[in-house]
This record gives structure tokens, C-alpha cells and sequence, in this order.
């Protein structure tokens, strides 16, 4: 024990004398009851089961407030619910099932178009922003618009009736109904 105690520039019987001493008992208060707030916990959920614990921390605020009293702390809202297991899923912005099947591709031209848009920085320093409509079967790019200024809504316009118009001609009805 001697090397370590002048390793730490600690006096020997000091440190003697710790590892003697019994440890003392817990300090602070006794932990409380969880029963009382588990019932008010339970009540709350009941009601409105999407409820995380930060609002019924707050309903159970505002109920001790009108009622006189003190309130629990959140910490502690939140060790209960999750002790009896009432916390809700957490949301990781990951969904579980996949919307659709991955496939974006058609087997018929004129079924789903989408659009994209890019920029490109040039050696001016300008940015020239484009916007383009691609059909999604044959991914042939149907119509585009480029500007150094933002796209704007009148271009994205200009872009569907250029799309439209170079598919399917000038005429004033389609020849089928596009599906949307």
C-alpha cells in the first residue's frame, strides 16, 4: 500500500483509516411512493393513450397547481411510465413497412412522370438552377427549364406545359385519361 499511497501523494494512515471505517448509510430522503402517481398516470393515458410523458407531465402540473399542491418532477414522470411500461414507442423518423415495393419504373409510357431539379455552379460565380420532367418508363427527359435566377412557380408551370405539350401535341383534350 506504501508505493501506491506515494504514487498519489496520499499520507498512508489516512487512507488506512478510510478502508476501516464502515460505509455510511444512504444519505437523502427515502424514495416516494409510486403507487399514488402511477394511478394518476394510468387515468391520463387512459383517456388519451397518445400521450408521451412530457404532457401528462404537464397535466399533472396543471392538476397539482389547481389542487394546491406539489407537483413531480418530469425525471420522475418519466422513470414511472417507463418502470410500468406506459411510455409510448419512440419515433426515430425510421419507418418500419415501406410505402410501395421500390419500384418507380412503369411499363407504359405516359402513366407517371416526375421531376428533378439541379444547379450548376459556373466559373462567373453564377448558378444556373434547371428543372426537368422525365417520364418514368423509358426515363426519356421530356422537358426542362434552366435559369440563373430561383425556380420559380411560373417556371415549374412552364415546365408541365412544355411536358404536356411536347408528349401529347397541341390539342385541348388527351387522349385518355391520365391517371393522378
Amino acid at each position: 500500500m506504501t508505493p501506491v499511497c506515494e504514487a498519489l501523494s496520499v499520507a498512508r494512515s489516512n487512507i488506512g483509516e478510510s478502508v476501516k471505517r464502515r460505509l455510511s448509510k444512504a444519505r437523502g430522503r427515502p424514495p416516494l411512493d409510486d403507487q399514488e402517481l402511477v394511478d394518476e398516470i394510468k387515468t391520463i393515458t387512459g383517456e388519451m393513450p397518445s400521450y408521451g410523458y412530457r404532457r401528462v407531465h404537464a397535466i399533472l402540473c396543471r392538476k397539482a397547481r389547481s389542487e394546491n399542491r406539489l407537483w413531480p418532477k418530469a425525471k420522475r414522470v418519466y422513470r414511472v411510465m417507463k418502470v410500468h411500461g406506459t411510455l409510448l414507442q419512440r419515433h426515430t423518423g425510421v419507418l418500419d413497412t415501406r410505402r410501395h415495393d421500390g419500384r418507380v419504373a412503369v411499363e407504359q409510357s405516359n402513366l407517371r412522370w416526375c421531376s428533378d431539379g439541379f444547379k450548376i455552379g459556373c466559373d462567373n460565380k453564377e448558378k444556373v438552377r434547371v428543372a426537368f420532367a422525365l417520364d418514368c418508363c423509358d426515363r426519356e427527359a421530356i422537358a426542362h427549364v434552366a435559369t440563373t435566377e430561383g425556380i420559380k412557380s411560373e417556371d415549374v408551370q412552364d415546365l408541365v406545359i412544355t411536358a404536356v405539350e411536347n408528349r401529347f401535341r397541341l390539342i385541348n383534350t388527351l387522349p385518355k385519361q391520365l391517371n393522378g
